[in-house]
């Protein structure tokens, strides 16, 4: 297995679909739950393993996420309302460093189940139309608000895949 990309890296070639954003807005609506269930009886010790050698640690991919979903929404936002914005990315590695990332995961749990409500409701709500509007990632160059919905089901997936996946290895 990958402990990087334990379910591989995204990748998407057919055509964006109502059924296909469905599915995908869904698994973004599911994953505070699931998060919260895979870490529940995780303590201390086990938050602060790293998923893999030079990876972050679990309460590190808890409040990344958080801090990468809150962007996410705020470049879905900015993508509805302006017209090919150009966004703007952030360090994650450094913002991994901050002394926020030592706090109880509890506070990005709460964070992410509140985010994805807001979330959800307003992905549920785009019109095809506002599917094909699009922003532009200095690194990644143009991406439609239906590959973004995408990309980020992938991103929850990916990353709580690196806990389960550590929480398997161990045997917690």
């Amino acid at each position: 297995m990958d402990l990087k990309y334990p379910i591989g890296q995204f990748q998407f070639d057919g055509k964006i679909t109502n059924n296909v954003t469905s599915i995908w807005i869904n698994e973004i609506e599911d994953l505070p739950r699931l998060l919260r269930d895979t870490v529940r009886d995780l303590d201390n010790i086990k938050l602060d393993t790293a998923y893999r050698t030079g990876g972050w640690t679990v309460r590190q991919v808890i409040h990344h996420i958080a801090d990468s979903h809150m962007n996410a929404y705020v470049r879905f936002k900015l993508a509805l309302t302006e017209e090919t914005p150009v966004i703007k990315p952030y360090d994650e590695t450094n913002w991994a460093e901050l002394s926020d990332y030592k706090l109880s995961i509890d506070i990005s749990l709460s964070l992410l189940e509140v985010l994805h409500k807001r979330w959800t409701y307003l992905l549920r709500s785009l019109s095809p139309a506002d599917m094909e509007k699009t922003f532009i990632h200095p690194d990644s160059g143009e991406v439609s608000v239906g590959e973004n919905i995408g990309i980020y089901a992938w991103h929850g997936k990916h990353h709580l895949a690196h806990i389960t996946s550590l929480c398997n290895r161990m045997g917690w």
